[in-house]
């Protein structure tokens, strides 16, 4: 799982018009984001391929009304996607996404006391999470909400992502898109985006306290 993570630093536009054609919106947003925070994130709506600021937290239109519904809805396990309320409609609409993170943070256990792994890629590239996202118009103001989840999986048995969580808890990974298969997972089938929903290259990674 992922609660919070170092959001793509603008500095890194160029990268991203690189890979995709777009440029990071133009807004401001956080240097750390924590559920409800927004960020930005890469994603397809109608054909067209879009980079906009989305909170973190999936919240579908039925939760409008409900207050902070996003902070229990950042995280979205691959196993049961497809089966429960809160994210069945985005996986089901192929509303996948890309969040972009300069860096993610896991808990790690030294000594029982846990401390903050900050995790990146060794080549320095920014990090690219499989998510799915919703989207609504706010009835009082008109305002287009958008929202991600990070998708994640087990990872009990990955020699790198094992090494985060609280002892005797199931280890969970989020799922990383390597940069050849960013338009894959965008466009992806339901059968094409289960072939992506893979652990990380665990050599590809490192980690910092």
């Amino acid at each position: 799982m992922c609660s919070n993570y170092q959001p793509i630093k603008r500095s890194n536009n160029p990268w991203v018009k690189n890979h995709f054609g777009i440029d990071l919106p133009d807004a401001d947003w956080k240097g750390h984001t924590w559920p409800m925070d927004k960020a930005p994130f890469i994603f397809m709506d109608k054909g067209v391929l879009r980079c906009e600021l989305g909170k973190f937290g999936l919240e579908p239109f039925w939760a409008a009304s409900k207050p902070n519904f996003g902070r229990r809805t950042y995280n979205a396990r691959s196993e049961t996607v497809h089966q429960l309320a809160s994210y069945r409609s985005a996986w089901k609409e192929r509303r996948f996404g890309l969040v972009l993170a300069e860096q993610f943070f896991e808990p790690i256990y030294r000594e029982a006391k846990p401390d903050w792994a900050a995790i990146s890629r060794k080549d320095n590239e920014p990090t690219a999470i499989g998510s799915i996202w919703e989207s609504y118009i706010d009835a009082k103001t008109g305002e287009v909400i958008r929202s991600f989840s990070m998708l994640t999986l087990n990872a009990d048995d990955h020699p790198f992502m094992q090494q985060f969580h609280e002892p005797g808890k199931e280890k969970r990974s989020v799922v990383i898109v390597e940069p050849g298969d960013f338009n894959k997972w965008l466009n992806a089938n339901h059968d094409q985006a289960r072939g992506l929903i893979k652990l990380p290259n665990g050599n590809a990674l490192e980690y910092e306290v």
